[in-house]
C-alpha cells in the first residue's frame, strides 16, 4: 500500500478533530454552565461571553503536550506508521460515536476517560495482531501496553466521585448554615471573608490548573508557583476581601455575582487548556507519526519512537480549535440538553423529574434517611432544631424574577464553583489523575443534597439520575474499549473498504441520533407548552388550564383514534408508538396538576376567590388519563403477546363507541379552546346515545361468552375499552360543569345534566 493512501487518513483523522471538538464540547461544556445558568447569575449571553473567554483564555494557556495521545497508553517505539494510523482511526471514530450517544441521551461523561480507553481498547487491538503475526514473539501485550495508566485513571474515577460528593455536601452545610437561604443580611456581615476564601481558591486554580501551561511562563515561574502556594493564596485571599467589603459596603454589590462568574471563567478555561488532548491530540499525533515516517528512509516500516519525545502545537492550530470549541458552545442544542439534566437533578424545588425510581434508589434512600435518624436522636433537641431553622429553605425571602425562578441560589452557585477549582486543584497538584467532568457533577450533587433538594419527595428520583450518570461513566470505559478493540481490528483486516464502512456507520448512526435529539426536543417543547412560569393572577392562571386541558385532549383524541384502528387491524407497531405516547400524556396531565395546585395556593394566600369545583379539575383530569392509559396498554399487550384478535362483531360495535368517545373530546377540546360551551346538549346527549350502545353491547357480549365465541382475554379488553369510553365521557362532561361554573357564563346549560352521577 502506498504512503498516499496515509496521508489521505492523515487529512481524514484531522476532520474527525472538529467533529470530535464538536461532541467533546456539547458533553463538557456542563462543567462550567451548570452553576451560572442554573443560579441565573446573569443573563445567558453575558454567561456565554464569559465561559466563551475562558475557553479562548485557556487554548492560548495550553501547552500543547499531547502525552495521552502519543505515548501514555502505549508504548509508540513498538509500531509503526500504518499501525498507528490504525489505532488513531478507531480511536476517533468510537470517540465520536461514543460522545455523541451520550450528548443525544443528555447524559454528562468523561472526555478524558473515553480517549483514555478508546486508545486502550485500539492498542491492546493491534498488539495482539502484531504478537499473532510473530507467533508469540519474544514481546508479550503487557510490553506494547501502559496498563498502569489505564489503572490510575480507574483510581481517579472512584476517588474523585467520592471526595467530591462529600467535599461539596460538607462545605455546602457549612456555608448555608452561615448564610441561610435569607443570606443578604448575613452577606454584610461575613461575606467578604467567605468570598475571599471563594475567590482565593477559583483563582489559584486558574493558576495551578491553565496559566502553568503558557507560553510566558517559564519552568522557574511554574516551580515558584508550586513552591509558594500558600503565600499565593493568603495574598489572594486578603486582597479579594478588602476589595469585596468595599464592593459591599458602599456600592451594594451582591459578591456571589462576580464570584460565580470568575468561577466559570476558570472552569471553562481550565476545560480547554487541559481537555483540549482528548479532542485533537490524536489526529495531532497521527500527523506527527506521518512526518516522521516520511522524513524515514522507509516510511511503512520505521518505528515511531520519535513520538516518545515532546512536540510543542503550534499556537494557530490551538486557537483554531478554540474557535470551533466556542462556536460550538452558542450553537449547540445537545449542549444545553446535558446542562439541563445536571441542573434538573440539583433543582431546589420539585420539578417534572426525568428519571424514574428504581429499587437500588429506594433502597439508598431508605439507608440513608435511617442513618440520618440515627444521627439526629443523638444531637441536643435544641441543636438540632437551631439546624433545622437554618437550614430550612421556606424561609428564604420572595423575590420576583424575570421569567423562570433559577434552580438554585448564588450560595450553591459560588460553592459549586469553589469547591470543584479546589479538589481539581488539590488532585493535580498531587499528580492525582481525575475529570473534571465527574468532580464538577459530583460536587453539585452533594451541594444540592446538602441543601435538601432532595427531599421527599424528589429523592428517590435523582438518585435514579445519579445512578444512571455514574453507570454511564463506568459503561464510557467498557464500551470504549470493545468498540475501539473493533474498529482497530476492523480497519487492520479490510483497509480502505473497512475504513469507509466504518465512516458511513458513523455516519448512519450520528443521523440517528440528530433525529431522535430533534424528537427529544420536539416533545420537550411541546411540554413547555404547559407549564405555567409566573402566577399573579387567578382568572388568567384558570383560563391557562383550560387552554392546556384543550391541548391535552387534543392529544388524547389523535391517540384514541390511532389506537383503536392499530386495535383493530392488530398493529403492533403503532400499539407500541402509542404506549410511549401514555408516559407523555402523563408528563403533561402531572404538569397540568401542578399548575392546578400553584393556583390554589394563590388562593390560600387570599389573593383571589377561586369556585371550589376548580379544584375537582384534578380528579376529573386524573380520571380521564387513568382510563385512556388503560384502553392503550390493555391493547398493546393483547396484540403484543400475540392473542386472538377481536371478533368482526365486536370491532363494528366497537367503532360505534370510538365515533361517539371522539366526538366527546372534540366538543370539550372545541370549548376550552374558544372559551365558550359548544352545544352543550348534543354533548350530553352523545354520551347518553353512547351509554345505550354500551348497555346493548354488553348484553350481546354476554351472548357471545355462552356461546364461547369470546374468550376470557377478548371479554376483559373488549368490557375494557366500553367501560373507559363511558367513564372519560363522563368525565370530559364534568369537565365542562367546572369550565362553567370557573367562567360563569350567562348561558345556562341544560338541565339534562343532572342525569349524570357526580362520581
Amino acid at each position: 500500500m502506498g504512503t498516499d493512501i496515509f496521508l489521505i487518513a492523515v487529512v481524514i483523522l484531522l476532520l474527525f478533530a472538529v467533529f470530535d471538538l464538536v461532541v467533546g464540547v456539547t458533553n463538557d461544556a456542563v462543567n462550567f454552565l451548570n452553576s451560572s445558568i442554573g443560579s441565573r447569575v446573569a443573563p445567558f449571553f453575558v454567561i456565554m461571553i464569559v465561559a466563551s473567554l475562558g475557553i479562548l483564555s485557556g487554548v492560548t494557556f495550553s501547552s500543547g503536550m499531547m502525552e495521552v495521545a502519543r505515548k501514555g497508553i502505549f508504548h509508540p517505539q513498538f509500531f509503526n506508521m500504518p499501525e498507528l494510523i490504525t489505532i488513531f482511526m478507531a480511536v476517533m471514530l468510537t470517540d465520536i460515536l461514543l460522545l455523541d450517544v451520550f450528548n443525544t441521551y443528555g447524559l454528562p461523561t468523561s472526555t478524558t476517560v473515553s480517549i483514555v480507553f478508546e486508545l486502550l481498547g485500539a492498542a491492546v487491538a493491534a498488539s495482539a495482531i502484531k504478537i499473532m503475526q510473530n507467533q508469540g514473539g519474544a514481546m508479550a501485550l503487557g510490553d506494547y501496553i501502559n496498563t498502569a495508566k489505564a489503572m490510575m485513571i480507574v483510581f481517579g474515577i472512584l476517588l474523585s466521585i467520592a471526595v467530591a460528593f462529600c467535599c461539596g455536601a460538607m462545605v455546602q452545610f457549612v456555608t448555608r448554615l452561615i448564610f441561610t437561604f435569607d443570606y443578604e443580611k448575613r452577606l454584610k456581615r461575613y461575606g467578604s471573608i467567605w468570598g475571599g476564601v471563594a475567590l482565593a481558591t477559583i483563582t489559584f486554580f486558574i493558576l495551578i490548573k491553565g496559566a502553568k501551561g503558557a507560553s510566558f511562563m517559564t519552568p522557574e515561574a511554574v516551580l515558584w508557583i508550586k513552591t509558594h502556594s500558600l503565600l499565593i493564596l493568603l495574598g489572594i485571599f486578603i486582597i479579594s476581601s478588602i476589595l469585596l467589603q468595599i464592593a459591599i459596603s458602599f456600592f451594594k454589590v451582591n459578591i456571589f455575582k462576580p464570584i460565580v462568574l470568575v468561577g466559570t471563567f476558570a472552569l471553562a478555561m481550565a476545560f480547554a487548556a487541559n481537555d483540549l488532548v482528548n479532542f485533537i491530540g490524536v489526529p495531532l499525533a497521527g500527523l506527527s507519526a506521518y512526518k516522521t515516517a516520511m522524513a524515514a528512509g522507509d516510511p511503512l516500516t520505521v518505528a515511531m519512537s520519535a513520538l516518545s519525545q515532546k512536540v510543542q502545537s503550534q499556537t494557530g492550530v490551538l486557537l483554531l480549535a478554540g474557535i470551533v470549541m466556542v462556536v460550538t458552545l452558542w450553537f449547540s442544542k445537545k449542549a444545553r440538553t446535558v446542562t439541563e439534566t445536571e441542573i434538573s437533578l440539583g433543582h431546589q424545588d420539585e420539578t417534572n423529574e426525568r428519571f424514574e425510581s428504581i429499587w437500588l434508589s429506594r433502597t439508598i434512600v431508605r439507608m440513608v434517611d435511617s442513618f440520618f435518624q440515627t444521627v439526629s436522636s443523638l444531637v441536643p433537641h435544641n441543636l438540632r432544631r437551631g439546624i433545622r431553622r437554618r437550614m430550612d429553605p421556606h424561609r428564604a425571602k420572595r423575590v420576583a424574577f424575570q421569567g423562570p425562578k433559577p434552580s438554585f441560589d448564588l450560595v450553591r452557585a459560588s460553592v459549586n464553583l469553589m469547591v470543584a477549582s479546589a479538589v481539581v486543584s488539590f488532585a493535580t497538584s498531587m499528580k492525582l489523575p481525575l475529570s473534571t467532568t465527574y468532580v464538577t457533577f459530583m460536587v453539585a450533587m452533594g451541594t444540592s443534597f446538602s441543601d435538601q433538594a432532595w427531599g421527599r419527595e424528589t429523592a428517590v428520583y435523582r438518585v435514579t439520575g445519579v445512578l444512571t450518570v455514574i453507570g454511564g461513566w463506568f459503561m464510557t470505559a467498557l464500551v470504549a474499549f470493545v468498540v475501539s478493540f473493533a474498529f482497530a481490528s476492523a480497519i487492520h483486516y479490510f483497509k480502505v473498504p473497512g475504513v469507509f464502512g466504518l465512516m458511513l456507520l458513523a455516519v448512519l448512526i450520528i443521523w440517528n441520533n440528530l433525529r431522535k435529539h430533534k424528537g427529544r426536543e420536539k416533545e420537550k417543547e411541546e411540554e413547555r407548552v404547559y407549564n405555567l412560569k409566573k402566577i399573579n393572577d387567578a382568572h388568567m392562571a384558570i383560563s391557562s388550564t383550560f387552554d392546556h386541558l384543550a391541548h391535552l385532549l387534543g392529544a388524547i383524541r389523535e391517540s384514541f383514534d390511532l389506537t383503536f384502528d392499530a386495535l383493530f387491524e392488530q398493529d403492533v407497531d403503532e400499539l407500541r408508538k402509542q404506549r410511549k405516547k401514555v408516559n407523555q400524556i402523563q408528563l403533561w396531565t402531572n404538569i397540568i396538576m401542578a399548575n392546578i395546585f400553584k393556583v390554589l395556593r394563590l388562593q390560600n394566600r387570599g389573593d383571589a376567590q377561586i369556585s371550589y369545583k376548580y379544584a375537582q379539575t384534578i380528579r376529573r383530569l386524573q380520571k380521564i388519563s387513568d382510563g385512556y392509559r388503560d384502553i392503550v396498554v390493555r391493547s398493546y399487550k393483547h396484540i403484543g403477546n400475540k392473542h386472538k384478535g377481536l371478533l368482526d362483531v365486536q370491532i363494528e360495535e366497537l367503532k360505534k363507541i370510538k365515533i361517539c368517545i371522539l366526538d366527546i373530546i372534540l366538543k370539550a377540546e372545541t370549548s376550552f379552546n374558544g372559551k365558550e360551551i359548544v352545544d352543550y346538549q348534543n354533548i350530553v346527549d352523545q354520551y347518553l346515545y353512547m351509554r345505550k350502545l354500551a348497555d346493548q353491547f354488553n348484553q350481546n357480549q354476554i351472548g357471545r361468552i355462552r356461546s364461547d365465541t369470546s374468550k376470557t382475554r377478548l371479554s376483559i379488553l373488549y368490557y375494557a375499552i366500553v367501560g373507559n369510553c363511558i367513564m372519560i365521557g363522563k368525565q370530559n362532561i364534568k369537565l365542562l360543569e367546572i369550565f362553567n361554573e370557573s367562567f360563569k357564563f350567562d348561558k345556562q346549560l341544560s338541565n339534562s345534566y343532572y342525569t349524570i352521577d357526580s362520581r
